[in-house]
Formats: structure tokens, sequence, C-alpha cells
């Protein structure tokens, strides 16, 4: 995980303007909102995948980066006062506060242009062998960021403020919110390298599907259990917005069972890949587990 971590970074750190580039405020609150913090979960996803299908490391860097590009610009947005309002983002104040709304607004337009441009383009160096193919994830991490993924999944959210949703309604919400990023990494990882059979990758599928799930569940969980200091982000705060969560619905011990079951069901998804799971399986356990 750390060798990934600090790859990521450095990766993120030579694609991302130079600070000193104009326009030099924009692109260093690009750099503010990207570098020196997060756990990197969705890269992880990738690079645990494309061990699957034994995919070059380099294709892997880019993919990775990508995702995490989306995943910072939509948690600049996400802390907006127009969104959910917060001031803390990774032990540091968010990306807004830092320097002004504007700019966060077009940091997170920007990051999210970034994402696509890595993924579109030409490939001097191999790092994509079929262009059909690369097409084909250019539109795989569209679907995932839009409305019928992550933006999807925000709109209920902010339309669910202040309302009760029942499990599935709820289960929607974080699939297209959370899990639609999460899919996205693990499927992108895995097309970096040999192409999996149907059996493999509906298998594959099931699995990201539930692992991003999965996530939402615990984040939820560590919501009203761990501290602002723990979570390098505002604890509780989900609760003090009236907002729907697991544990508003299910109560903390039914949400912690809920999340147990749902990483059976995502271990046994693995169950077709035998010893070449092993890395998705330890992250299944690390996000399961983590307390922070």
């Amino acid at each position: 995980m750390r060798a990934v971590q600090a790859r990521i970074e450095t990766t993120l750190s030579m694609l991302l303007p130079a600070a000193e580039n104009i326009p030099v405020r924009l692109h260093q609150a690009m750099r503010y909102a990207c570098l020196n913090g997060g756990k990197r979960v969705r890269p992880l996803f990738a690079f645990a995948a494309g061990e699957l299908t034994e995919a070059p490391s380099k294709r892997l860097e880019i993919v990775a980066s990508a995702v995490e590009l989306i995943h910072a610009y939509s948690l600049v947005h996400d802390d907006l006062p127009c969104m959910d309002d917060d001031v803390l983002r990774r032990g540091r104040p968010t990306c807004h506060v830092e320097y002004d709304e504007p700019t966060a607004l077009l940091v997170g337009d920007s990051l999210q242009s970034l994402a696509f441009e890595l993924l579109a383009r030409s490939d001097p160096g191999g790092q994509f062998a079929d262009p059909v193919r690369q097409l084909e994830m250019i539109r795989l991490l569209a679907h995932a960021s839009g409305s019928n993924g992550m933006a999807g999944g925000q709109a209920i959210d902010l339309g669910a403020v202040g309302r009760s949703l029942d499990q599935p309604e709820l289960d929607l919400m974080h699939a297209l919110k959370t899990g639609a990023l999460i899919r996205a990494a693990v499927m992108l990882g895995a097309m970096c390298g040999k192409v999996l059979t149907e059996e493999a990758s509906e298998s594959l599928d099931r699995f990201a599907k539930r692992a991003g799930l999965l996530f939402q569940v615990v984040d939820d969980i560590l919501d009203c259990t761990a501290s602002t200091a723990t979570l390098g982000k505002t604890a509780g705060k989900d609760a003090l917005a009236d907002k729907p969560t697991y544990v508003s619905l299910l109560g903390l011990e039914r949400a912690r069972e809920f999340a147990d079951d749902l990483g059976k069901q995502t271990l046994d998804s693995l169950a077709i890949f035998g010893e070449r799971g092993q890395r998705l399986v330890e992250l299944t356990h690390f996000i399961t587990c983590r307390n922070f």
C-alpha cells in the first residue's frame, strides 16, 4: 500500500500543472487539493485489479491517477458552501477556505478535465496498446462520474436531507455517489492488462460493486464513532445536517452487522481468482477494518 500510495503521489505531482505556471493561483490550488493527503483507496483498487491481468505499471499509473483526479475534484466541490459546506478535509482547510469559492469551483472543473485528458492522450510510450479499449475506458470513467454515477448520487444525497430513505434507496444513492468510482477504479485497472474471461469479468464487477457499498457503510460508521482529528474531516457532520446514513437507518450495531455481511459477500466474489486476488482480499479487509 505504501509503495502504491507513494507512486501515485509522485505521478500526480508530475502530471499536475506546475505551481508556477500561469494561472498560478489555480494551479497552486489544484496541487493543494490533490497532493499530500488521502488514503489513495481508488488507486490501490486499480493496482490490485491490475495484478489480476498482469497490467503494466505505467498504464496503471495513468488510470489510477485519472480516477484519483476525479475523486479529488468531487471532494473539492462536495465541500463547497452550496453542497456540504465543510471547512476541513484531510486534516487541512478545504480548498475554498484555503483559497476562495470561485477558485475551488475552477479547481474541480480543471481536475475533471485533466483526468480525461490523461486517458485520451496519444500513446507513444505504449501505455494503452488497444485504442478501442482506451475509448471504452474513457466511456467507463465518464459514466461513473456523471448523472448515472457520482454526480447523480450527490444529487440524490442533496435531495434527501431532512427526510428518510429506505434501505434500497440508500443503497442506490451510495452505489452511485461512492460505489461508481470505486467500481471504475477496479474495472479500469483490470482493463490495463490481459482480457478477462466473461465469467471472471462478471465476478470482478460484482466484487467492485460490493466493495464500493462496503466502503460507504464503514464510512458512515466512522462518521459517528471516530474523532475529527482521526478522520481528518469534520466528524458527525452527516447527523448534524440530518442526512440519511446507514447508522441513522439501521442503528450502529445493525450497520456494523451489515458491513460484516457485505465484507463476506465482497470476498466471496473473489473466489474465482484464487491467490491472484490476494491484493483485493487484503484491500477488502482494509476498508472493513480501517479506523480512519
